[in-house]
């Protein structure tokens, strides 16, 4: 066993799961003031409950072994509550519950990602419910078709999932996704959008009329995600090696790009570069590089990050122009991200991009891929949600979400003075 690896391996998953508390100080910060303990509260309900079903069978759901292709919705029941995963081989490169642990990270921070989009109106247990329910027949079953890649033998793989595997023996060349463009990025973002249409529009809803209540916050959580996300791209080669350190060079390179790319459109529009900007400019790099962090070279990541900030600070007028109210621009950054970030390999991953001596079949495979797991994750997540909102509700009432959902959902408030006055 490589101790070396193991350690690479468990450190990276300790970043990764530092990204959710992160996602909470940035999505915290953009709402109003008395929403703050609300939002992040979601990001924190995601945690536990999520942590808690991969044990039980969200890894058993997500990484099913098989001979060849894994069907798209299989569970291997041995591993129920991880009693197979207990054991390691005695060739095994590490523990298997040290990837355990490491994809258990994505799990719960793909899930607090689905909350932005219902900040200020939300009720926190139906939030809840549809994250148990979201997680269990969407990101369980989408990890499986991204993530199981299975053995690697000569030629191909023992066994995976469909979009990496299956694409491989169906077009020649399987869907790259180094990190979770799809499975995560495009999957949340997709909910997301599901989300929004579902609870409608807050109170009031127009440009300019919700703004954040807290940049110094916005900052601090985009920075917990950008030192989290080292571990969240390099940590994906499973192993401290040249691929991990390119994906950790183009982990600064893309959304470095991208935050100036934003702040450029954004004084170019609006006439200020801002700090909300600046954050947001850098996740939206870090979203798109996810999928292509190990397979372009720097110059490239470069190129993405730029077109990424750009594209993403245009994507997020695109809620007041079609009139549905994503809180916290789930859609522009994620879904949008994902999508560039993804399709973008299609062009100039190594070796097989259309313009890296490739012929088109890598574009292909990344647009099934993304589009499949895009319509898969909004239907589910719309009937779901819808199903919520017509039974239990899932929108809190309208005087509430005026007067500040804290106080009425968890009975605290996010800034109390000294005197006891809020």
């Amino acid at each position: 066993m490589d101790q070396g690896n193991t350690a690479f391996i468990l450190i990276c998953a300790a970043l990764v799961l530092l990204m959710t508390p992160g996602l909470a100080f940035f999505y915290g910060g953009l709402v109003k003031a008395k929403s703050v303990i609300s939002m992040m509260m979601m990001s924190f309900g995601a945690l536990g409950l999520i942590g808690v079903l991969w044990v039980l069978y969200g890894y058993a759901i997500a990484f099913p072994a098989a001979e060849g292709l894994v069907a798209p919705w299989a569970i291997n029941f041995d591993d129920l509550g991880l009693m197979t995963s207990m054991v390691t081989p005695e060739d095994a490169a590490y523990p298997p519950l040290a990837f355990v642990a490491f994809q258990a990270t994505f799990a719960i921070i793909t899930v607090a990602l689905v909350s932005g989009a219902i900040a200020d109106r939300a009720k926190f247990g139906s939030w809840m419910i549809f994250a148990g329910i979201w997680a269990t027949v969407v990101y369980f079953p989408v990890a499986s078709w991204v993530f199981n890649f299975g053995l690697a033998e000569e030629g191909g793989f023992a066994y995976g999932g469909w979009v990496t595997y299956g694409l491989q023996e169906w077009l020649g060349v399987g869907a790259i996704d180094f990190a979770g463009g799809t499975a995560v990025h495009i999957n949340a973002g997709a909910a997301a959008l599901a989300l929004a249409l579902v609870l409608g529009k807050r109170v009031g809803f127009q440009k300019g009329v919700h703004v954040p209540h807290n940049p110094p916050f916005v900052l601090l959580g985009a920075g917990l995600l950008w030192f989290g996300w080292f571990g969240f791209n390099a940590g994906s080669e499973l192993a401290a090696d040249g691929t991990a350190a390119l994906a950790f060079v183009n982990t600064i390179a893309a959304p470095a790009a991208a935050l100036l790319a934003w702040l450029i459109v954004e004084k170019i529009k609006d006439g200020k570069p801002t700090s909300v900007g600046a954050a947001s400019g850098a996740v939206a790099g870090l979203v798109a590089i996810t999928p292509a962090c190990g397979s372009l070279d720097p110059i490239w990541a470069v190129v993405l990050g730029l077109v990424a900030g750009a594209v993403c600070a245009l994507a997020i007028e695109l809620k007041f122009k079609l009139g549905f109210d994503d809180s916290l621009d789930v859609v522009g950054i994620h879904l949008v991200g994902g999508l560039i970030g993804t399709l973008y390999l299609g062009f100039f991953a190594r070796d097989t991009g259309l313009f890296m001596g490739g012929d088109g079949t890598q574009l292909l495979a990344q647009a099934i891929a993304a589009f499949a797991v895009l319509i898969y994750s909004f239907t589910i997540a719309y009937l779901i949600g819808l199903a919520i909102e017509k039974t239990i509700g899932f929108r809190v009432k309208n005087e509430d979400e005026i007067a500040g959902i804290d106080t009425i959902v968890h009975g605290e408030e996010g800034y109390v003075l000294a005197d006891g006055k809020a």
